[in-house]
């Protein structure tokens, strides 16, 4: 897949994702811009309700003043309907229940004329007629004393405990239990009565309510309702609830999704560099092969052939010492990079199989400098090892170990300046419960942004069909995975034409 590819499909996914994200967090905002407005609409409904229900109280209490005084004045009337009669200007007919019409007393004088006798049917019209005039005239009263009631202080208009009560009521069968702080001010937001708790703050978000709203400007009065706790309310319904999740498992598949793409583009990597290794191993193992295919066409020479029929002795010929030389040591070289490669197979495992002991790494580095010595002196270089670790017992696999350090000296020798001697030095110390194996050389040195991948499987910093110097990018791949099985650490500190320093951490033996 290219990479153009690749980073198309990521910009539609990212897109997609972020529209969902974007739809998702709108919807949620709608929601809760519609609950709000639900949970207002509410509250106002319940704070009305408690305005009437304040209303109704002061005419029950009104009609409950007014009733005593109004029962004398009854039994006198119903004790004289005529006087009632005369004292009272009546329509000539009076509708009162829809279904009994009430004559003019004068027309029914007149229509019975002097008789003494009353049917019954007009007995129930004067009762009837009596009743309806009590009615109008106590109607009339509690109108005037509602008018003259507004005067009066609101401390005696209203009962702050039932207010209180009526507020928990009204709020209760809005389903909004909640608990609540409330004052009631004047006109000219001056407080009157405040509940305890009731702060300036409350004031600016509590929900208003006008009480009494027919009175006169001048004695109107406000009351003020704060719910402390609706910003919770209004986010904890069932639908927010669900929306959360929604929204982090969005997220959990936008990281899901990064993830795979940051894998397949580390697999393309990890492609392009076993490219650079089948091109780089293709040309290593062309040279050995080539080698021992020229001492094999030799050996088959007709010069030798005729030496071997004349009973002459090959083993003293020059030339068949260096054919057999040359075999030997290609054969050595083939056997070295199918080592190098079969190294592959050791750190595809999760655990290798090691061979653990007690070793002195002292003693191993100074057998590796040694044998490593030759090498080093002909590049016209010069190797320094500075044993200084007091306690140096480890247990490692002592192949595996021995390797890595060869591993390590190997790349200087590899990477030095051509125009500079290499000077390599292998240094032992202690720090803390741990031993220190430092390789340092003088070489080319390496940029910071290939120190994080110089320990990835094929990498090599100089990628591509480039043979100027020999490997597979498994070396350093080979050595993190041992250091790593033997419970160490491993660190580079490099510089562009300075060097590089390579340092193995391993616990010792206490």
């Amino acid at each position: 897949m290219r990479r153009s590819t690749i980073w198309l499909l990521v910009g539609v996914m990212v897109f997609a994702l972020a529209g969902l994200l974007y739809l998702q967090t709108n919807y949620m905002h709608t929601i809760a811009n519609n609950r709000s407005v639900q949970f207002k609409e509410a509250v106002k409904r319940s704070l009305f309700q408690v305005a009437h229900d304040l209303e109704l109280d002061e005419m029950t209490r009104l009609v409950d003043q007014i009733l005593p005084s109004r029962k004398t004045t009854k039994n006198k009337r119903f004790a004289s309907p005529d006087e009632k009669r005369q004292s009272i200007s009546a329509p000539d007919k009076l509708d009162i229940t829809g279904d009994i019409t009430i004559d003019n007393p004068k027309n029914i004088s007149s229509s019975y004329g002097k008789s003494d006798l009353r049917s019954e049917t007009q007995v129930i019209q004067d009762e009837l007629y009596d009743r309806f005039i009590y009615s109008e005239n106590l109607l009339s009263e509690i109108v005037r004393t509602n008018m003259r009631a507004n005067e009066k202080p609101i401390e005696e208009r209203i009962d702050f405990y039932k207010l209180k009560s009526y507020i928990q009521v009204e709020l209760a069968n809005n389903n909004l239990v909640l608990p609540f702080r409330y004052a009631i001010s004047d006109k000219d937001r001056n407080l009157i009565y405040k509940s305890p708790g009731f702060s300036v703050a409350d004031a600016k978000k509590a929900f208003t309510q006008i009480l009494f709203p027919k009175d006169p400007p001048a004695h109107l009065y406000t009351l003020q309702v704060c719910l402390p706790t609706q910003d919770n309310y209004i986010s904890s319904f069932d639908t927010m609830r669900l929306l959360i999740p929604s929204v982090v498992f969005t997220l959990a598949l936008l990281i899901a999704f990064i993830v795979i793409i940051y894998i397949i583009m580390k697999q393309k990597r990890l492609s392009e560099m076993k490219k650079d290794f089948v091109g780089n191993m293709t040309h290593e193992l062309k040279t050995p092969v080539a080698s021992i295919s020229i001492a094999g066409q030799m050996l088959s020479d007709d010069s030798m052939i005729e030496m071997l029929e004349k009973g002459g002795s090959l083993r003293n010929s020059a030339s068949f010492n260096k054919i057999t030389r040359t075999i030997v040591d290609e054969t050595r070289r083939l056997q070295f990079l199918i080592d190098k490669v079969l190294h592959m197979s050791l750190m595809e495992d999760k655990h290798s199989m090691l061979k653990i002991k007690e070793i002195d790494l002292n003693d191993m580095l100074l057998n590796v400098v040694q044998i490593f010595d030759i090498q080093v002196e002909k590049c016209g270089g010069s190797i320094v090892l500075e044993p200084e670790a007091a306690e140096s017992m480890v247990y490692v696999d002592e192949m595996h170990f021995t390797n890595v350090l060869f591993n390590l000296m190997e790349n200087a020798v590899k990477y030095r300046r051509p125009d500079v001697s290499l000077e390599l030095r292998a240094k032992t110390e202690n720090a803390g419960d741990k031993i220190l194996i430092s390789i340092c050389d003088n070489g080319i040195g390496m940029k910071k942004e290939n120190l994080k991948k110089i320990f990835d499987r094929f990498y090599r910093v100089s990628t591509g069909n480039v043979h100027n110097v020999k490997g597979f990018g498994l070396g350093l791949a080979y050595v993190k995975k041992i250091v790593d099985e033997l419970n160490g650490t491993i660190k580079v500190e490099s510089e562009p034409d300075v060097g590089t320093t390579f340092t193995i951490s391993l616990p010792y033996i206490q």
